[in-house]
């Protein structure tokens, strides 16, 4: 059973249900195998557990950009 991951930040139910048949239905389309073929795993992390560049996202001059497109 093909696997696919997912590691990102924390997401609503209705997010996880979004992005959980999204990814199936993709991937089916891509390999011609069933949707229901494929489990999905998904991995939350908090913010506070990214870095980029060398800090810690939360501490770093990329997180106004994350902010803004987390918030929307």
């Amino acid at each position: 059973m093909p696997t696919i991951h997912f590691d990102g930040p924390e997401l609503t139910i209705d997010q996880k249900r979004s992005l959980i048949h999204g990814m199936s239905q993709a991937a089916s389309m891509a390999t011609g195998l069933p949707m229901a073929s494929f489990s999905v795993v998904l991995c939350e992390h908090d913010f506070n557990n990214f870095g980029i560049g060398g800090e810690v996202l939360v501490e770093s001059p990329y997180w106004d950009k994350v902010k803004e497109v987390k918030d929307n």
